[in-house]
């Protein structure tokens, strides 16, 4: 195996594409950075090995800041990356920081929706898009108590485990974020999607 090179990965593009999905520090938390404190950025790299991954994700310890430009050291030992050892150099921007070693006061889009939700496969996979969607009281802190459908399943369709996914609310917003102003109401409440678009309260199914 011989890497060739490596760059870091511009992770302020992936952030804007998918807000709801990938975590980026806030700008406040880059301006806080000073030596000392952490960085974590991707190396994008180029093997002949088939089974390495396209980058690895590794902390660097600040040395100085100038000018909006951070210099480095290396901190993780790269696995695949064989130009690359823990003390070495690397200077890189605001764009490159996937995370950082000191508190966020910003949560992020991502990190505000992880909560998990129920969606039916017709609602996000076959292309019926959110029509239904209620709340009930959250199992524990990382459910959100929220379910989602289309509103055109059958209860035969919906007592199949097959066609319920369970996964975090930004992957759901992320296809569509009609609703979003609606996921801070309080449990026990339900919306059904009108002509228009929008949304209108409906009680709850039974």
């Amino acid at each position: 195996m011989t890497t060739t090179s490596w760059h870091l990965d511009d992770v302020q593009v992936i952030a804007n594409e998918n807000p709801y999905t990938f975590y980026k520090p806030s700008v406040t938390a880059v301006q806080s950075l000073m030596p000392g404190d952490r960085a974590k950025l991707v190396f994008m790299l180029h093997s002949d090995d088939p089974d390495a991954p396209t980058g690895e994700r590794m902390w660097v310890e600040i040395v100085r800041i100038e000018e909006g430009i951070f210099d480095g050291r290396l901190v993780n030992r790269p696995l695949y990356i064989e130009d690359l050892v823990p003390g070495d150099a690397v200077r890189f921007e605001a764009r490159h920081i996937m995370d950082v070693s000191v508190d966020d006061p910003e949560p992020s889009l991502a990190k505000q929706y992880a909560q998990y939700c129920l969606v039916s496969r017709d609602a996000y996979v076959e292309g019926g898009n959110v029509g239904f969607m209620y709340r009930e009281q959250p199992v524990d802190e990382n459910d959100s108590g929220w379910c989602f459908m289309s509103g055109q399943e059958s209860e035969a369709y919906l007592n199949d485990p097959a066609n319920v996914l369970n996964m975090p609310l930004g992957v759901v917003l992320a296809e569509d974020d009609s609703f979003v102003a609606l996921l801070s109401w309080p449990p026990e409440v339900a919306f059904e999607r009108i002509e228009d678009g929008t949304f209108r309260e409906v009680s709850m199914p039974e």
